[in-house]
């Protein structure tokens, strides 16, 4: 058996940095500081290989293209990047919509795989939307679609939102 040694290196700025910053901005200014440039965008973007690619107050998509690398055992990628990716544009969905002062938790992450994913698939983007937005939790959902909106997994989370 022929084996072909396969490298990845990535580098990444201190997250602490950023994180220390979003504490005196709203949720919506701290992305949108990040998507210029202006803050880091955390490592997990970078070891992961996704990137938002749509920021609006109560909506944000992540895109990713599968990769051999988020690849598990069986050929297909891992369920882990899945929920990874949809996580992320959950989260930062609900963080779209806060307050200076204020953060949030998941306190619950439920995905539904319900095609396999694979590195012969385009680009694939994880939708956020906002359930329900309460005072001290959310619901929030996201769908990682094609470009034709076909659904591979299903996202729901519930959000602690935390005040500073």
């Amino acid at each position: 058996m022929t084996s072909t040694n396969r490298e990845r290196t990535f580098q990444w700025d201190n997250p602490l940095e950023g994180a220390k910053q979003a504490l005196t901005m709203s949720g919506l200014e701290y992305l949108q500081a990040m998507g210029e440039g202006k803050i880091p965008f955390p490592p997990l973007l970078h070891t992961l290989d996704f990137k938002p690619t749509h920021l609006e107050k109560g909506k944000v998509i992540f895109s990713f293209q599968p990769q051999e690398f988020h690849y598990n055992p069986i050929g297909s990628v891992h369920g882990g990047v899945i929920s990874a990716i949809l996580d992320s544009a959950m989260g930062c969905t609900l963080h779209s919509i806060l307050e200076a002062g204020s953060g949030y938790t998941t306190l619950e992450l439920k995905v539904n795989f319900l095609k396999a994913v694979t590195n012969k698939i385009e680009e694939l983007h994880a939708v956020g939307k906002i359930i329900h937005a309460g005072g001290r939790t959310s619901l929030v959902e996201a769908q990682l679609i094609d470009k034709d909106n076909t659904v591979y997994a299903h996202g729901v989370s519930t959000c602690l939102i935390l005040k500073y």
